[in-house]
């Protein structure tokens, strides 16, 4: 019966095809070589391991394993399945993400939205970025599945893949979810986390209230991660963020001091102190009160009101921690210098849209992560709305997804130099 059972596992195993033999979809909506690649020769390692790992229980069944008692074989049986299952749930964690790439449009969409990931993840002066994947899903939040953290059944992530909710597609505020999502995993590349809890420490040993420090390197996960946001796509980062956590009263002020996300209000407000910080304006003042509209501590009960107050009278202290911070992973350098924050100021991101809408093709040609800041600063002067957003952030994702596909392409399969760039721009 065990010999039945393993050899039936053989057989479905045999079963299991890559993806680029069962997963149709045009060409641009398809994953990048390298991601695609990554997947691939993670799951056939899996699944090769596992088949040798059933071909000797087999042989252990008809030589050593002829004299172990029924209960001993059973369970060496069970642990191969178990193996088995754990294969199968890596399978359909990428067959999840790579199913949707076969939807009309929204599968163009998502390989551009791995390219503005890929751009925004960027720094190859610090490290090698891995290869990033999107894909959508129900909720109002985003989350990532870091490269390089374990998977279920074992093995190291070969790619980050990153979720990202359906309801904000498309609008400039998706950069907001991704590009807080992006900043997780260049945290973990950097070591941003650890050594930021560090200089935490440092700062509660001197603190004359302790226990606001105490709760930032609770939260510094998180906040690091929408300094990373609102560094890559300025406004659109902190927009965005109101937008995600502008919830009912009880869930905006809610504290819990188990939770890795910080309190929804005081989130908001440390993301308008981090823009002021690296690009100082007046627009980051204008939407701090803003919030204070939507959502006045006069309502709070008076214990809730202090703690939050405390929190609020420590944010500049905590900013500036985070501004003049410089961990030994950037050799010396801060990282909002590393990320180059002043090339995102309100006033050049309002220019670039102003020389882009009288010469679309240089949008076209910029860096994807900078088409989605000017885009959303554009949003949050006025001078693009909703519907225009939209239709031209699916033109840039299509143009993206393109480019990529194309580009990759051309590097496998040298062929003449192809028409100017410029000719596959789509109009503004």
């Amino acid at each position: 019966m065990l010999d039945n059972e393993a050899r039936a596992l053989l057989v479905r195993l045999g079963r299991i095809r890559p993806f680029v033999l069962n997963q149709p979809m045009v060409m641009a909506a398809s994953l990048l070589p390298r991601a695609q690649l990554a997947i691939e020769r993670f799951l056939a390692r899996g699944r090769a391991e596992l088949k040798g790992q059933i071909h000797s229980f087999i042989r252990w069944l008809h030589g050593p394993g002829a004299s172990a008692t029924a209960a001993e074989a059973q369970q060496k049986f069970v642990f191969l399945r178990l193996r088995f299952n754990a294969i199968l749930t890596q399978l359909e964690l990428f067959n999840q993400v790579i199913t949707q790439r076969s939807e009309s449009d929204q599968g163009v969409w998502l390989s551009g939205l791995d390219v503005v990931s890929s751009d925004a993840l960027a720094l190859p002066t610090y490290y090698k970025a891995p290869p990033i994947i999107c894909y959508l899903d129900r909720g109002i939040g985003a989350a990532i599945r870091r490269a390089r953290t374990r998977l279920p059944g074992g093995g190291r992530n070969p790619v980050a893949i990153i979720r990202v909710p359906r309801e904000r597609m498309i609008g400039s505020g998706i950069a907001s979810s991704l590009f807080h999502e992006v900043g997780h995993q260049g945290a973990q590349l950097l070591g941003l986390v650890e050594s930021l809890r560090r200089a935490l420490r440092e700062s509660q040993a001197r603190a004359a209230d302790p226990l606001t420090w105490q709760l930032w390197q609770r939260w510094i996960s998180e906040i690091v991660s929408d300094f990373w946001s609102v560094a890559r796509v300025g406004v659109a980062s902190t927009l965005g963020l109101m937008s995600v956590v502008g919830l009912p009263r009880p869930f905006v002020f809610r504290i819990n001091i188990d939770d890795p996300h910080p309190v929804p209000w005081i989130r908001v407000k440390v993301s308008c102190a981090i823009g002021d910080a690296l690009n100082p304006h007046e627009q980051w003042s204008r939407l701090a009160r803003t919030w204070e509209k939507y959502y006045p501590l006069d309502r709070l009960d008076p214990s809730r009101r202090r703690l939050i107050l405390r929190l609020e009278r420590n944010i500049p202290d905590l900013v500036a921690l985070l501004v003049r911070h410089r961990p030994p992973s950037l050799h010396g350098r801060s990282l909002s210098e590393a990320l180059e924050v002043r090339d995102r100021s309100p006033d050049r991101l309002s220019a670039l849209f102003r020389v882009w809408s009288q010469a679309p093709a240089d949008m076209y040609r910029a860096p994807p992560s900078l088409a989605f800041a000017v885009i959303g600063q554009a949003k949050a002067n006025g001078r693009l709305g909703p519907e225009g957003e939209s239709e031209l952030l699916a033109k840039l994702l299509t143009f993206w997804a393109m480019r990529s596909t194309l580009d990759a392409a051309a590097a496998s399969t040298p062929l003449p130099a192809p028409p100017a760039r410029h000719a596959l721009v789509p109009s503004f």
